[in-house]
């Protein structure tokens, strides 16, 4: 490995100076920031889940500058170093709004109203946390570590650039991946002609799921980072799948009550409820240890790195500047100073936030909750680098590392008496701060992953992603509210039976057909659903049902529900730790028998639709590895496998985002005319696996040819 290291060669040679950070650069990048941001809260509020923009934004750069230089609008061409930073910029705007939709949202199941200052100010905290975390550690993570994070889409991002630059065969490759990835997805997602997730439920055993979702950026995915991990990843799936939800569904089927956390009978529900009810709960468990024992594996690198930094600090100060001229380009950072500067200033407006928008007036707890920000927030953002050197954003569980956040800190509220009324919403606000810590860590070591990889500046790239979130926080911000208010129904509700008493408050008095109502917010009331209610001032009585709009069929916001439910299960004292313990202690065990916990405890947590795929592509890495290189070498990073698999990342990513778009338009029937064309076969899952099948097959074909 430390041969490896010594022979790398950065694309741009670090003597050389090439235009980097450009004003049409950084515009560029902050626009399509914004587009990815907005574009990525609605698609994770509609499925949890979201799509890493920093390939699709790198092809779109490409072409943008391409043909404004065709077209004579600029003067030359823009460098590869433009097109790495117009991707730092812009892949900033996912990485806020995925933290943002996982957490806030659950203020409204919570009982609490969103806020716009509210979310701008965590947004901004959490983003800044996650980049001044990074900086002092991009050394170690970047580069001590290459050849052995692999980071597959910072390889595959890297590739795409440089084949741009490049054109000719290399180009191909990628362009050609990119555009099968394209029309495969919106063939399959938009048009309607094969499915999407096709499953299995054999009757011989209860409970199992066999689903894999035929998704070409999910293969592409498996490809780039190998049959090892991709191995480790879906075995965690087949625990789940395959032995916990069979194992529920069999000694719980027989139960006459329902079992918390779940909200009906185990003999009524589906295998993706119980898996949403109760394996995710194994699974946020078993991420926790997982990220524990690696950070205690990376502990000594990571207080050398901390130590390096700080000989910098004292250096500066006795010299009275740092001497960063006798230090290669790409070798420089933000100084040290900065970033405790950032690390202050992040402390005084979560500070800030907490006393005077959240918990007003209870300075001392709230100082104590600032503390717990910190720290989580340094754990999980390491955490989040690493798992996303070893498996990608797109697979990273921020959401597991949130819900561990959650239970440590409402344990510490419960330990000193903090119950109920406002803590709520402490807790969820220190998650949400860690939460988009941990994305944007997750996400700016991507970034500097493929500056690394090219010869880009990493002050550069430092400086543009603090820019990307500066100018994201606002979009994503009105954009929840926005989708929120869009979605929001109000319907006549009878309740004769209901009383209004005294400890009931209302929020405010609106007016709404002309009459005007007392708005009341039930939250855990035993009879009515959570939400808020119509009171008619005159008689009291409750007229109306005002469904929000984040928690419905439109935007059902399942992490969110999943935070809301973690955290009003501590506080109340009824979480499940039977099913967190079983979780740590089966990553221990994974641990104790060599392998990798991390990688394993993400397979226990995601479904397995998501890592059946990308187990498929390790396979298909496995056999050019093994038949075509015959096990001499592996594929190199520029290998004709890995440029076409970074093709199907880029073109399903883009997909993706368009079907995203659609939904939002509720277009998803106009386009369907599969249906129409092709009739029930449509629904044939044989059928979706054999055009699967054949996109294999394409890459096995363009990966054997090894020019």
């Amino acid at each position: 490995m430390d041969k490896q290291r010594m022979e790398f060669k950065p694309f741009v040679s670090p003597e050389i100076i090439i235009p980097e950070f450009t004003f049409r650069a950084i515009i560029t990048g902050i626009v399509l920031g914004l587009i990815f941001g907005a574009v990525t809260v609605y698609l994770g509020l509609k499925v949890g889940m979201t799509i890493s923009p920093q390939i699709p934004i790198a092809v779109i750069s490409l072409s943008l500058f391409g043909l404004f230089y065709k077209l004579g609008l600029t003067s030359r061409k823009a460098t590869i170093l433009e097109n790495n930073t117009v991707q730092t910029v812009g892949a900033a705007g996912e990485s806020v709004a995925a933290g943002v939709i996982f957490t806030l949202p659950a203020l409204i199941f919570l009982g609490f109203p969103l806020d716009i200052l509210r979310i701008f100010l965590i947004a901004l905290a959490g983003g800044l946390l996650g980049v001044c975390f990074l900086i002092p550690l991009r050394s170690y993570l970047i580069e001590r570590e290459h050849g052995i994070l692999p980071y597959p889409e910072s390889i595959a991002c890297a590739e795409v650039l440089k084949s741009g630059e490049k054109g000719g065969l290399q180009a191909i490759n990628v362009f050609v991946g990119a555009t099968i990835g394209f029309v495969y997805k919106i063939l399959m997602g938009v048009l309607k002609f094969w499915k999407e997730i096709p499953s299995w439920h054999p009757k011989w055993y209860r409970g199992a799921t066999i689903t894999g979702e035929l998704s070409p950026e999910l293969l592409g995915v498996g490809y780039i980072i190998g049959p090892r991990t991709a191995s480790i990843m879906v075995a965690g799936g087949f625990i789940s799948w395959l032995v916990f939800i069979p194992f529920i569904k069999l000694f719980g089927g027989s139960l006459q009550g329902i079992l918390y956390p779940g909200t009906k009978l185990i003999s009524e529900m589906t295998p993706h409820e119980i898996w949403n009810s109760y394996i995710r709960y194994i699974g946020a468990g078993a991420v926790t240890a997982g990220g524990v024992i690696r950070i205690f594996k990376a502990f000594p690198t990571i207080i050398n790195s901390f130590k390096a930094s700080m000989i910098d600090l004292r250096t500066t100060m006795k010299n009275g500047k740092e001497k960063i001229e006798t230090k290669l380009r790409t070798k420089i950072d933000l100084p040290i100073t900065s970033v405790i500067v950032g690390l202050v200033g992040v402390s005084i407006i979560i500070w800030s936030v907490l006393s005077f928008n959240i918990h007003v007036g209870k300075y001392g707890s709230n100082f104590v909750s600032t503390l717990l920000i910190i720290i989580f927030g340094f754990f999980f953002a390491v955490v989040s680098a690493r798992l996303v050197g070893e498996i990608g954003v797109s697979s990273n569980p921020t959401s597991g590392m949130t819900i561990a956040t959650l239970m440590a800190t409402c344990l510490i509220f419960l330990a000193v008496g903090w119950r109920g009324g406002a803590y709520a919403a402490v807790a969820l606000g220190i998650g949400a701060v860690v939460c988009i810590s941990a994305s944007n860590a997750g996400n700016v070591c991507q970034s500097l992953k493929t500056g690394y990889l090219l010869g880009a500046t990493p002050r550069k790239q430092e400086y543009g992603y603090i820019i990307g979130i500066l100018t994201s926080v606002l979009i994503v911000g009105f954009t929840v509210l926005a989708v929120n208010k869009w979605y929001t129904r109000t319907e006549p509700f009878e309740a004769p039976d209901f009383q209004i008493t005294e400890d009931m408050k209302f929020e405010k008095q609106i007016e709404y057909n002309g009459k005007k109502y007392n708005v009341l917010n039930l939250i855990g009331h035993e009879k009515l659903p959570d939400g808020k209610y119509l009171v008619g001032i005159d008689d009291n009585k409750i007229h109306y049902y005002q469904s929000s709009g984040i928690g419905s069929e439109k935007l059902p916001a399942p992490q969110a529900r999943l935070m809301s439910i973690v955290i009003n299960g501590l506080l109340n004292q009824r979480l499940p730790w039977e099913l967190v313990l079983l979780g740590i202690f089966i990553t221990i065990a994974v641990e104790l028998m060599g392998i990798r916990g991390l990688p394993f405890a993400v397979g226990v947590y995601l479904p397995l639709s998501t890592t059946a795929p990308i187990f498929i592509g390790g396979l298909i890495r496995l056999y050019i590895d093994k038949y075509v290189y015959k096990g001499k070498k592996e594929e190199s990073e520029s290998g004709p496998g890995m440029l076409f698999s970074s093709g199907l990342i880029a073109g399903g990513a883009l997909a993706g985002l368009g079907i995203a778009a659609i939904a939002g338009f509720d277009l998803e029937d106009t386009f369907a005319i599969g249906p129409k064309i092709l009739g029930s076969l449509v629904e044939n899952k044989y059928f979706a696996l054999f055009i699967f099948a054949v996109l294999c097959g394409i890459l096995i074909k363009i990966a054997r040819t090894r020019k």
